[in-house]
């Protein structure tokens, strides 16, 4: 890894969700919740519409750094707090921004601070990454 600084912006993509992209992660993952589908059984909940899969948010985040760092392996620790939503809107789908910032540095890691952004709200809080630096 070259050498990196506190603020040093080391990855960033824009990941475009339809609610294809919903029901092939619900296939993968097993995770069938209707939420994730039904216009109707969101509502009924109290929700503003069909939402992405936290977990699928969460992994696409993560993933921006893969290209950065060369081997998924070299990540140790990933957490995030999920803090809003993200509406799949059936025509127009959903537009998630993920933006990587260095953290904090010390001799062997690094912490990876993610920034999830979609319609200009952050629908992940606290979502860092601490990676091995060799």
């Amino acid at each position: 890894m070259t050498e990196i600084a506190v603020g040093d912006q080391v990855a960033e993509r824009t990941v475009h969700l339809t609610r294809e992209s919903l029901v092939r992660y619900a296939g993968a993952s097993g995770d069938f919740n209707p939420i994730h589908y039904r216009d109707d059984v969101a509502e009924r909940v109290g929700l503003p519409g069909v939402l992405a899969h936290g977990m699928l948010t969460m992994g696409l985040a993560v993933e921006t750094l893969v290209p950065w760092l060369g081997d998924s392996g070299r990540i140790l620790e990933y957490g995030v707090r999920f803090t809003r939503p993200v509406v799949v809107d059936p025509e127009t789908g959903a537009q998630l921004s993920i933006v990587a910032v260095v953290g904090a540095v010390d001799e062997d890691t690094a912490r990876i601070d993610l920034t999830v952004r979609h319609a200009d709200t952050t629908v992940l809080g606290k979502a860092q990454v601490r990676v091995r630096r060799d």
